[in-house]
């Protein structure tokens, strides 16, 4: 069945969502992973909204974090206080971060780019919750485009950390041990972290994607895991849940 580069990042997402854990989503392809994994192999996982939703069973696809349907047959209906307490806590497994760079060791940055930080040459919306959900949730999904525009050796702004400056730089700084960046999920590939220098490596090829051709499109080396696997496209069952549960009015999935 033919799908699309979104539906191929979104099903790679929900895959990597277990059973029984804990992730804190906004809205977006994030949302739309965790809705697919809720209605196929984790149908415990529990969602929770930086607005204070949590674990909510999602009947439709919520247009905010503030969205009545993020409460819907929720557990509880709180605050943003306390779902990122929550996380200072250490009781969220994953969360889903974006941003307008990347580096090599996962750093994020979405506040500006250019110029400096009174006079950018662009100014983004800025961390929001993501510092908070980086610094503290145990693993951090990124799920973004492919391009050398993102990919890049040095952010304009470290707006979320990921390891920082490289092995041992996310405790120096006090964050707690054993959390930190896990996966990307891009339109030509999924990425992973070196368990020892920490940098970016390719864990999988999407299929019909190159080598060469993910590193043209990043601003810095990038490692390969050995055996360098090829991604599973999605099924039928999860495209047709996608397309007719998730997001019916192709909102994410049409973003292609």
């Amino acid at each position: 069945m033919p799908y699309n580069p979104m539906e191929l990042m979104i099903a790679c997402a929900a895959r990597l969502l277990e059973d029984g854990r804990s992730v804190a989503v906004g809205t977006g392809a994030p949302c739309a992973a965790a809705m697919l994994a809720q209605r196929t192999e984790s149908p415990k996982l529990v969602i929770c909204f930086e607005a204070g939703g949590v674990a909510p069973q999602l009947p439709t696809m919520p247009i905010s974090v503030g969205d009545s349907r993020t409460f819907y047959k929720a557990a509880m209906a709180t605050s943003m206080a306390d779902v990122m307490e929550t996380c200072q806590r250490g009781m969220i497994d994953y969360t889903f971060l974006g941003g307008a760079q990347i580096d090599m060791f996962g750093n994020l940055n979405s506040t500006m780019i250019g110029g400096t930080y009174q006079k950018p040459k662009v100014r983004l919306p800025g961390s929001g919750g993501a510092n908070d959900l980086a610094s503290f949730c145990w693993r951090i999904f990124v799920v973004t485009n492919h391009d050398r525009r993102r990919f890049v050796p040095k952010l304009d702004f470290l707006t979320s950390p990921g390891y920082l400056t490289g092995p041992g730089a996310r405790e120096a700084a006090g964050l707690p041990p054993g959390c930190g960046p896990y996966r990307v999920i891009t339109d030509l590939a999924v990425m992973g972290y070196h368990e020892n220098t920490k940098r970016m490596e390719v864990v999988s090829l999407h299929p019909g994607v190159s080598l060469d051709q993910v590193r043209a499109n990043t601003g810095f080396e990038l490692g390969v895991r050995e055996p360098l696997e090829t991604t599973q496209p999605p099924t039928p069952i999860e495209l047709k849940i996608l397309r007719e549960e998730v997001d019916p009015h192709r909102y994410i999935i049409g973003r292609c």
